[in-house]
């Protein structure tokens, strides 16, 4: 890669980063939250669903207007109002008016991860594609592996306001240099011509009518359900049942965090030399073991724990990233910006869905102990697997074996 391709992953990357460890710390933080407001678990639950539901109704508005302006403007109009959001956080004295800062964070947090995903499709040829997703998926890991633990670190050392003030000065640092450094990404409106008006029923019969365009949002969107479902009662499930301690727990996201961000660039470049349906294809079946084994976990040993939470981060992460380049392919660069705010705001929509299908089987006694975490794991196998065949489908649709 040029050194300029290698800038602008940087940046892109660095966005990336701040904006997932925002949503990321807001269920570690309930420990902190609970009792600094005296709100119920309910009404924690609300405030960490409001960022995924704001951010899935923005994405779909900004899905029929994104496509009419460059998509660097549209990144810095996002980046800020997220830098603002972020920052009324930390500083909300509320918990009404945190709930409101996180429904303003998720309005323009929502508009990020498509414009991400399209400047890399409008930069990238295909060749290169999987190694550019490699390289902004790593910032997941990063998250996981410095940022959650960190974050954590100063809401213990100072208050929980500290990790969102923290977020927000690595925003405000950032601004000036994707300014500065980041090019003009507009090619996609010199091939639409004069902006025309918005026909909204026109926009959704031109996404749902193409099978190609159909296929990748729900394999997208599946990849999102089959993976959340467990994700939210991983730690209360190592520690009521399992009996793990909370001071080992965050050891999991460290260990996995770093698995997935050693083997992130290396399974992009598998996918750009041996094809990605195919690495997609082994990353997915070998995710499906770590389901079963986090969902059905017996009293073993915690080095046996973060091996396979190292192993299920590795693949889960693994066939995240050959799936987003095949489905960055079934638009044009003039519709890509409008379809990936349609595939952010599909991701947002069953995330939030995992949570509620994953709470309303999962019951939990007056100790804390969950049961029926298992069904969910069963679940998770089965709408994983079941990928595979939308997966393939979608490869076939666009010749992409």
């Amino acid at each position: 890669m040029s050194r300029k391709e290698k800038v602008l992953l940087f940046l892109l990357s660095t966005i990336n980063f701040t904006h997932i460890l925002d949503f990321m710390i807001m269920m570690p933080l309930g420990n902190f939250l609970m009792p600094h407001f005296n709100i119920t678990a309910q009404y924690f639950s609300l405030i960490v669903a409001a960022y995924p539901v704001a951010a899935f109704v923005s994405g779909m508005v900004a899905a029929f207007y994104v496509d009419r302006f460059d998509r660097k403007k549209v990144l810095l109009f996002a980046y800020t109002g997220f830098i603002v959001g972020t920052i009324s956080c930390g500083i909300a004295p509320t918990a009404f008016l945190l709930l409101f800062a996180r429904l303003l964070t998720g309005l323009f947090g929502g508009l990020i991860g498509a414009q991400v995903l399209s400047i890399i499709g409008d930069t990238f040829p295909y060749e290169k594609r999987g190694r550019a997703m490699a390289s902004v998926f790593m910032a997941f890991s990063i998250a996981s592996v410095f940022g959650v633990p960190f974050s954590l670190y100063l809401a213990r050392l100072i208050t929980w306001h500290a990790p969102f003030i923290f977020i927000g000065i690595l925003g405000v640092v950032l601004l000036p240099f994707l300014q500065k450094f980041m090019p003009s990404v507009s090619g996609h409106i010199n091939s639409e011509g004069p902006r025309a008006s918005v026909n909204v029923r026109e926009v959704f019969r031109t996404v749902f009518s193409n099978r190609s365009q159909t296929l990748a949002l729900i394999l997208s969107g599946s990849l999102m359900l089959g993976h959340f479902l467990i994700i939210p009662f991983i730690n209360p499930y190592l520690e009521f049942n399992v009996g793990f301690t909370k001071e080992q727990t965050p050891m999991i996201y460290m260990v996995g965090g770093v698995c997935a961000l050693i083997s992130s660039n290396f399974i992009g470049k598998m996918a750009d030399k041996y094809g990605k349906f195919k690495i997609f294809t082994i990353c997915l079946l070998l995710s499906l073991l770590p389901i079963f084994f986090i969902t059905n976990m017996p009293s073993i040993s915690f080095y046996a724990v973060l091996a396979i939470f190292g192993f299920w981060f590795t693949f889960t992460t693994g066939r995240n990233i050959p799936a987003q380049a095949m489905i960055s392919t079934v638009v044009n660069p003039a519709e890509r910006g409008r379809f990936m705010s349609f595939n952010s705001s599909f991701q947002q929509l069953f995330t939030g869905a995992a949570s509620i299908i994953a709470g309303l089987i999962v019951v939990r006694d007056e100790a804390g102990k969950i049961y029926h975490y298992n069904w969910v794991g069963y679940l998770s196998v089965a709408i994983v697997f079941c990928c595979l065949f939308i997966g393939n489908l979608l490869a076939k649709k666009q010749e992409l074996k």
